[in-house]
């Protein structure tokens, strides 16, 4: 009997992950949500890069955060809530830039937004009396149908982010990795980290609506964090990260369209079983990097 309903309930989740039923007309019906995934994932690899390497993941937190309770107002007042989530992520983006160039005073200002962003969206959407569909997609996003006016607008947020870091790479590059050194060559700290930071809420606000405000984290930082433990090049670590990116993304939306889930779940078990598997690949390089030191010194120390 025990096993029967062991059964019966495994056979229930399952059925709540992956229903193939009319699986190919629904990828037909949502192929520009796919699209649009995937151009997401081209903004997360890129972006997701300099986070890493400015180690910015609490301000992607923090941004998502504001972008929450911006698009949260817009959607209590009947507004588009695309552009409700990108107000508040730039706006929080531009004060942080502006208040915390230096980690330390980051931290500070992204620790002050982030509980009075989540509070001011719990409190907008306690006030909104729609669809309860409508408040819980702003925390763990959902497929939609995307029309060609979003799609749009998706593909010219991913030239701008694209383009935007291409011109500034070298010296976003360096002030990143070495900001003393930066500051010291003459190199405009701030104005970067003000640039950087927009480029970065427009990344976070086009982000939510797909996967959520709560969630964001899976495709701006778990695949570039994964790309830099199996290459230290940097050519190949945004490589690296943008196929991730899209493999999570593109991946996450067809597994979703099998399943009444919404698509969070599947984004982020992709994203972190890449996370894993090349931690695994890291341990194994460095553990044959050891052995082979190991059997090489003697042979110094003979000769």
């Amino acid at each position: 009997m025990i096993h029967l309903i062991v059964a019966l309930t495994a056979s229930e989740f399952w059925s709540k992950i992956f229903v193939f039923d009319r699986y190919g007309e629904l990828v037909q019906l949502l192929s520009q949500s796919i699209l649009a995934g995937a151009v997401l994932g081209v903004i997360g690899g890129f972006v997701g890069m300099f986070v890493m390497m400015r180690d910015h993941a609490f301000a992607v937190h923090g941004i998502a955060e504001m972008s929450f309770a911006g698009a949260a107002l817009f959607l209590l007042l009947g507004f588009d809530v695309v552009t409700g989530s990108l107000v508040g992520s730039i706006a929080s983006a531009i004060l942080i830039g502006l208040l915390g160039v230096k980690r330390s005073e980051s931290n500070s200002v992204i620790g002050a937004l982030m509980p009075f962003g989540l509070g001011l969206g719990i409190l907008f959407l306690s006030m909104y009396e729609g669809r309860a569909n409508n408040k819980f997609s702003l925390l763990t996003g959902q497929i939609v149908s995307v029309d060609d006016s979003q799609l749009l607008e998706m593909i010219i947020g991913a030239v701008i982010v694209v383009a935007a870091l291409t011109l500034v790479w070298r010296p976003l590059t360096f002030a990143s990795l070495d900001p003393e050194v930066a500051r010291a060559k003459g190199v405009p700290l701030r104005a970067l980290s003000l640039l950087f930071m927009v480029i970065l809420g427009i990344a976070v606000a086009l982000s939510v609506q797909v996967v959520g405000s709560l969630l964001v984290l899976a495709l701006l930082i778990t695949p570039s964090a994964a790309a830099l433990q199996v290459t230290s090049s940097p050519l190949k670590a945004l490589i690296f990260s943008v196929l991730f990116a899209e493999i999570s993304m593109v991946g996450g939306m067809l597994l979703a369209l099998a399943g009444s889930l919404p698509i969070s779940p599947y984004v982020t078990t992709i994203s972190f079983i890449i996370y894993v598997l090349c931690r695994i690949v890291a341990g194994v390089r460095g553990r044959h990097s050891a052995s082979g030191r190991g059997e090489t010194q003697p042979q110094k120390i003979a000769a």
